[in-house]
């Protein structure tokens, strides 16, 4: 490719991205256009814009794009109730899609050719960024420098910043101990002293979360209110999507929600060891299902966890701007129309438990169900026919055996 003259970078301000703003203005002689995104990280996003600055930036974006996160990306995968290989909530892969969103948008605005990231070449948001970003525009360069410079090691990097005078904290001169990405919906650690699957992660590795034995030895009783699928109300009052979101992972931290250890299979084709934290989007989980459980019809249920895999593969892959998850997206907004009520859920010491569901829009009838005289409301020798009907192909599959000896 012929070099780009202007580059948009996403840009953490943390070494790694810092040196990588430099090496692009080195190795291309290009102007570097930065984006940070406010996703709920918790960090202070200034010296990110003081340290562009000082590195010779030509423009420095910083966006808070908490609501648009969790509005349009976290809420309508949480419609579907996702779950990578049964377990992941997918707090990383969510974020890329929105990060290459606003990439190519400022490439527009800057007039840039390029656009460039700091995901190494074996991991999956390599993929997701620039999947998102070619799906977007089919013109975009994508820089990918990990898998371009021979910054092959820790050494080297700190080397090439001591060179440029590139800022290092004093905790970066040695090996960190793991690697963390953080939103609003989640922290993931990896690498390191968490690298051998077989030894149980330190406690420091945990950021959100408090231990559930020594979470309180009371337990909480929280209400999530839903309209069409998304909380909307926690204990009766209404919040925004981002709000939600904050106050769930305050809830589900400190009672030590949200918690996993897990080995997954990474798109790439290798396996890897990650520590999860997702309070807040653990106890919607949890809710979610609880209201869909008294308003969804059992066919459109169980149609829903059918599709729910393949759903949660493609997030996971990067291809959330792909027809396919548009699609299948269209089919799990339907199905949520009349998914509106409020759920109380007990949280105690790592566990959240569904004690109550209720529903404008239920589907529950107790007339149907009750144990006591039912008034009419159903036949039981109804069943009779049902189960006759139901029987008949295992009846003749039966009797074929009994023919063939």
């Amino acid at each position: 490719m012929s070099a780009p003259k202007k580059v948009v970078l996403a840009y953490s301000g943390g070494l790694d991205t810092s040196i990588i703003l430099k090496w692009l203005q080195t190795e291309y002689g290009c102007e570097v256009v930065t984006f940070t995104a406010d996703l709920g990280q918790g960090e202070e996003l200034e010296p990110a814009r003081a340290k562009a600055e000082l590195m010779g930036a030509s423009s420095i974006y910083i966006e808070d794009v908490r609501e648009e996160f969790v509005r349009d990306f976290v809420f309508p995968m949480f419609r579907a109730n996702a779950l990578y290989e049964g377990l992941y909530l997918l707090g990383t892969s969510i974020a890329r899609p929105l990060i290459s969103k606003r990439l190519v948008e400022i490439a527009q605005i800057e007039g840039a050719d390029a656009v460039a990231h700091g995901a190494t070449g074996k991991g999956n948001d390599q993929v997701r960024f620039e999947l998102a970003a070619y799906a977007l525009n089919p013109d975009i360069t994508v820089i990918a420098p990990w898998r371009e410079w021979d910054l092959t090691s820790r050494t080297k990097l700190i080397d090439f910043a001591e060179k440029n005078q590139i800022p290092i904290a004093k905790d970066k001169r040695g090996e960190a101990p793991f690697s963390v990405d953080a939103n609003l919906l989640h922290t993931s650690s990896e690498g390191k002293v968490l690298e051998d699957p077989a030894i149980e992660a330190p406690n420091y590795v945990y950021q959100r979360t408090v231990s559930p034995e020594d979470a309180p030895d009371t337990p909480e009783y929280v209400e999530i209110g839903f309209q069409a699928g998304d909380a909307v109300s926690i204990n009766g009052v209404d919040m925004s999507p981002a709000t939600v979101l904050t106050e769930l992972n305050r809830l589900g931290g400190q009672h030590g929600i949200g918690r996993l250890d897990l080995v997954e299979g990474r798109f790439v084709g290798m396996k890897s060891r990650g520590i999860y934290e997702t309070p807040g989007g653990t106890l919607l989980l949890e809710a979610h299902r609880a209201i869909e459980s008294i308003t969804l019809d059992r066919g459109a249920a169980h149609l829903k966890d059918e599709l729910m895999p393949k759903y949660a593969e493609l997030i996971y892959n990067g291809f959330w701007f792909s027809p396919e998850r548009e699609m299948l997206q269209a089919l799990i907004d339907k199905s949520q129309e009349h998914v509106t009520g409020t759920v109380r859920l007990k949280i105690y010491k790592g566990s959240a438990q569904t004690v109550g569901r209720w529903s404008d829009y239920s589907l529950y009838s107790e007339a149907h169900v009750t144990f006591e005289d039912d008034a009419g409301a159903y036949d039981q020798k109804d069943a009779a026919g049902f189960i006759q009907l139901n029987a008949l192909r295992l009846k003749l599959l039966a009797a074929r055996k009994d023919r063939k000896g």
